[in-house]
């Protein structure tokens, strides 16, 4: 079979159509001369142009801004069949675009969620294990329970959940609890003993059984060392036609849900589960509201490589990232990231974790690099950004590659060098978004001279890299409004304020959200800022953030969002 058709069976495999395969229409639609679809007047806009940052009004035609600028000007494009929308002072921005996301809508709708995916919610653990019981009571025995969004900082009973709490809820199954940060869960004595492991078990590379201070499982378990329990037992058994039913399902669910918050762009880190086809699906629907910029599992990597399928192949709609994050440590808020120095109260002393190799990564690295895909690893702390640039620097200088943009997933905790070398290879750092505000309460296992550097999104700025926002969800919530009101205040839920150096401003943090989002993906050109010829993809606020309230910018009621002109939300 020929490159080409080979790779045309590989698009439409999964779901693309041959529309999609040939390209946009761009060029036509600016070749067309006619009055706007719809123009937008009175309003108080944020542009993120630098030519023009502030407008009254907009025409939309095509799903693309055509002009920008006063009121006066844009009514006199009206023709007889120009829809008008009068903001009436009304606040608006580019759509927000969330640059790392994990969100598998599936598992909003269909498994057991232990605390609230949106907002900041304390729970108890006697409701986990109730949760947990009931679905026990609904599979045969051994088969796994997994439970999702356990906020270990965020529990009525001031302990975390341990072993012994999940055994009241079921010793017949196998039973994960994952953090919500991720990279740690809490298992039932039922795992530990399905896999052999006991308290003298030695800990995996990149990971850890943690013991409780009598020395026995606490039931907490970090890392690689997860992967040593869930190779065991059965997993829930669905058949392909109902998996394909969840996964449509849970696609058009969370599209919705991004729409509410104002998202019009995701970066979707697929792991390693593909949904590209019931993504497609959705979108043959009308029931995409979000643009996605796809970042593969393996199995889609190696066949992107096999067809000679590149980073940006695709549309307006569905494109091809880079590659799904390369893990090389632990997590922020479950306090597994690597460290230079031993966490703040944590016996024995412990630095985190390393997930891989350096000679790994590097040979990973050289084969997708010279595949002409995006390189992407998840990074938090130095140790590991260490790591990634190394295996960046080393590829660059074999096969050079003028505009990569090599992603660093994370980059939670950079040195002020790693920032210069970031910037000499214009790395796109996807930073952690609404952490600053949901995750206050984890700050204090770092300290205070730490969390100055911390989500450094004024570091960045000041040394010219192009830092995005990136929520992690199901890590954190995706809200952009916590995201920028964390960012401008560096206060917390709990009104504790961790890093102020690192404040930006209203216009930065909205900047961070949307044309440095569009510049992550190679589409500065055609999204991220309300310039004419760009997508029109934008977010109506009943409030204007400069003027509100810092700590109330959270709250703000979004009105509307509009992704290529037609709206996907309205209040």
């Amino acid at each position: 079979m020929s490159i080409l058709k080979n790779r045309r069976a590989f698009l439409e495999g999964c779901g693309f159509t041959a529309a999609t395969v040939t390209g946009s229409s761009f060029a036509a639609w600016a070749q067309e001369k006619a009055p706007p679809d719809l123009i937008v007047i009175n309003a108080k806009v944020t542009t993120m142009d630098p030519a023009m940052p502030s407008a009254q009004a907009f025409a939309v035609r095509g799903g693309r801004f055509t002009a920008v600028g006063s009121t006066t000007d844009i009514k006199s494009l009206a023709g007889p069949k120009t829809r008008t929308y009068d903001a009436k002072g009304s606040f608006i921005t580019p759509g927000f675009i969330d640059t790392h996301n994990h969100g598998r809508g599936e598992g909003l709708l269909y498994g057991v969620l232990a605390g609230n995916p949106y907002e900041v919610e304390y729970m108890t653990i006697q409701s986990i294990i109730d949760k947990v019981a009931a679905k026990a009571k609904t599979l045969p025995p051994d088969t796994w329970i997994l439970a999702t969004f356990y906020d270990d900082t965020k529990i009525k009973d001031n302990r975390p959940l341990t072993r012994a709490d999940l055994d009241k809820a079921t010793t017949s199954h196998p039973v994960q609890v994952n953090l919500r940060g991720g990279h740690a869960a809490i298992f039932n004595s039922k795992a530990f003993q399905m896999a052999g492991v006991t308290k003298t078990t030695p800990d995996p590379y990149g990971g850890t059984f943690e013991k409780d201070a009598r020395g026995e499982l606490s039931g907490r378990v970090t890392d690689n060392a997860q992967r040593v329990l869930t190779k065991f037992g059965k997993q829930e058994s669905f058949t392909p036609a109902q998996i394909s039913q969840r996964q449509i399902a849970g696609v058009e669910f969370i599209s919705k849900k991004f729409a509410e918050y104002g998202i019009t762009g995701v970066c979707y880190d697929s792991g390693r589960d593909s949904i590209i086809n019931a993504m497609q699906i959705v979108r043959e629907r009308g029931n995409l509201h979000t643009r996605i910029n796809y970042e593969g599992s393996e199995d889609t990597l190696e066949a992107m490589i096999k067809t000679g399928i590149r980073t940006g192949f695709g549309d307006e709609w569905i494109r091809f990232g880079g590659t799904w994050e390369r893990v090389q440590d632990g997590a922020l808020s479950s306090r597994t990231m690597s460290m230079t120095r031993p966490y703040i109260g944590v016996s024995p002393p412990y630095k985190g974790n390393l997930t891989e190799p350096q000679d790994s990564l590097n040979a990973w690295v050289e084969r997708i690099h010279r595949a002409g895909i995006r390189l992407n690893t998840h990074c938090n702390g130095e140790p590991a950004i260490e790591r990634s640039l190394i295996a960046y620097e080393r590829v660059f200088k074999m096969f050079p590659k003028p505009n990569a943009r090599p992603k660093f997933t994370h980059c939670s905790l950079p040195s002020a060098a790693q920032i210069r070398r970031i910037k000499a290879m214009d790395g796109q750092p996807s930073l952690f978004s609404t952490y600053i505000y949901y995750n206050a309460d984890k700050f204090k296992y770092y300290g205070a001279d730490m969390a100055e550097h911390m989500l450094p999104y004024k570091d960045f700025d000041v040394a010219g890299v192009n830092a995005s926002t990136g929520s992690d969800f199901y890590p954190g919530p995706f809200d952009p409004r916590m995201a920028i009101q964390g960012m401008v205040t560096r206060k917390g839920f709990n009104g504790e304020t961790w890093g102020p150096s690192q404040k930006v401003t209203v216009d930065r943090a909205i900047k961070a959200s949307t044309i440095n989002g569009a510049y992550h993906t190679f589409e500065e050109g055609i999204k991220g800022s309300i310039t004419a010829g760009k997508l029109a993809d934008y977010v109506v606020f009943a409030e204007d953030m400069h003027t509100v309230d810092p700590d109330k910018i959270k709250d703000i009621k979004i009105v509307q969002t509009v992704v290529g002109g037609t709206a996907r939300y309205q209040a």
